[in-house]
């Protein structure tokens, strides 16, 4: 499987994501919106957005590994933030790195009014291309 990248040169150049993400050929994977919460569902990092990220974007590795899949793989991410700001996104983009490195899927950075449950400061979606699945129970 292959994740070809592309800026094109007609569009502003981003620093953190991609425009466009050409896969071929592979499976999709859709993970679930993910937030900071450890594995028996408690909250992680009350109040702080950049340990919420950080565990946020954890916890999206965790569910790509459970289906065979890396970071890496990944084509497209979907970041919810309730009462985004724009001072909110070199937080965001730490927790992001710490998982994600250099790699740079598209994404789309979404404010919204709040997330499904009370203190939860942001919620991570991924949609990763891979070959070779090799899924595990969990």
């Amino acid at each position: 499987m292959t994740l070809r990248c592309i800026n094109p040169d007609t569009l502003a150049s981003p620093q953190t994501y991609s425009h466009v993400v050409i896969a071929s050929p592979g499976t999709l994977v859709f993970v679930a919106g993910q937030v900071a919460e450890d594995a028996g569902g408690n909250l992680v990092g009350a109040g702080d957005l950049g340990v919420q990220a950080r565990k946020a974007f954890e916890n999206v590795g965790h569910a790509l590994a459970a289906a065979g899949a890396r970071p890496e793989d990944v084509a497209k991410l979907t970041i919810y933030v309730p009462g985004m700001r724009p001072e909110y996104i070199p937080v965001i983009e730490a927790g992001r790195q710490a998982t994600f490195g250099d790699h740079k899927p598209a994404d789309a950075l979404i404010g919204v009014e709040t997330l499904a449950e009370p203190g939860r400061l942001i919620e991570v979606e991924a949609i990763a291309v891979v070959s070779g699945l090799a899924p595990s129970d969990g």
